[in-house]
């Protein structure tokens, strides 16, 4: 009897798993079989791409959590949030805004002001002076750095209500070199609420990737060469790295900068001195867990150079970089964290 009971528990153990692995076998044949949908357009003044894993097109959920970013963070969105508050405007944050502005504040304190999102001023007169031909003298640095520094804004709530305070109501705030890996962070939230498991999100050059792509292997992203490229059209890739369940973003001069009296000026400022870096960093790409800390911290490399930024990764082990410098002799070099050896491509 006792036999009998114990042969019956054994074929049920044995029915069981059988139907455990096919059942696993289907699931996982059905999810080989979904197509890769993939969604394209303008946003925030650059081209966004996103390809995903579903059984659906979710382009116009996509396009709506771009445009809630866009509603937050857009300097040129007169109704954003960070323009109202650059109006100084008596207005309460949302939750998207604070989240970047947060974040930013932590980032320039731990590079030392190095990426500030209060230096649009010092870009744009340097912008406006290069179009116009006329440099920026020091008279005009030394009034502009008076109202720029991270230091200078903070968020405050009182009474259940909270708002960005400014040292000087002249105090511009510019979350450009965040907010495009924010935006690539929120798509990227969106399709996980709605099941996606494989994706790669692109705005901007700065991307955010999980699972497999549909040759069922990691994303493979990109590193272009630091080529004077203007005009956008180079193609020539440095590298190629293997990109999976990471956020990349990437900064460099070599499609933003000017030539004056024959010599060449970045486009990136420094914060401190309020003038163009000069230095061999010619491209930093960053990796981390968020593509909003990637995009910042590859700013703040630009800035800092790769010396400086050495430092700084390694003290924190949650980010690594690849990074192309060029040497004494003007031959061009690349430095990266021990970390990314492992991703990069073949």
């Amino acid at each position: 009897m006792n036999k009998n009971r114990y042969n019956r528990k054994n074929i049920g153990q044995i029915l069981f798993l059988i139907f455990l692995i096919v059942g696993t076998v289907l699931i996982v044949r059905k999810q080989r079989n979904m197509p890769y949908q993939h969604d394209s357009g303008m946003i925030f003044g650059t081209i966004y791409n996103v390809t995903y894993q579903c059984d659906k097109n979710l382009g116009e959920g996509i396009l709506a959590a771009m445009k809630e970013v866009d509603n937050s963070l857009s300097m040129f969105n007169k109704n954003s949030t960070i323009s109202r508050i650059n109006r100084n405007e008596h207005v309460e944050p949302d939750e998207m805004f604070l989240d970047v502005f947060n974040l930013a504040q932590d980032i320039a304190q731990k590079t030392d002001g190095a990426f500030d999102i209060t230096v649009a001023p010092l870009v744009n007169a340097w912008g406006f002076g290069f179009k116009k031909g006329k440099m920026p003298v020091q008279n005009q640095i030394d009034s502009l750095l008076s109202i720029t520094g991270y230091q200078k804004v903070k968020y405050i709530k009182t009474d259940g209500k909270g708002e960005i305070i400014k040292k000087d109501n002249r105090i511009m705030l510019d979350c450009s070199a965040i907010a495009k890996g924010y935006g690539s962070d929120m798509v990227a939230r969106y399709l996980e609420s709605q099941g996606v498991k494989n994706y790669m999100v692109e705005i901007g050059g700065e991307v955010v990737t999980r699972g497999i792509n549909s040759q069922q292997q990691p994303w493979r992203i990109g590193i272009s060469k630091p080529v004077d490229d203007t005009l956008n059209v180079n193609r020539d890739i440095q590298a190629v790295l293997k990109v999976k369940d990471m956020a990349m973003a990437t900064s460099g001069n070599y499609r933003n900068f000017y030539y004056k009296n024959g010599k060449k000026y970045a486009h990136t400022i420094d914060p401190k001195t309020g003038r163009p870096v000069q230095h061999s960093l010619l491209s930093a790409t960053v990796l981390a867990k968020d593509c909003a800390t990637a995009d910042a911290y590859a700013t703040a490399f630009m800035v800092m150079g790769v010396e400086k930024a050495k430092l700084i990764l390694k003290n924190n082990t949650e980010i690594m970089a690849y990074f192309i410098y060029s040497d004494d002799s003007g031959k061009t070099k690349v430095w990266y964290s021990d970390t990314i050896r492992q991703k990069l491509a073949n």
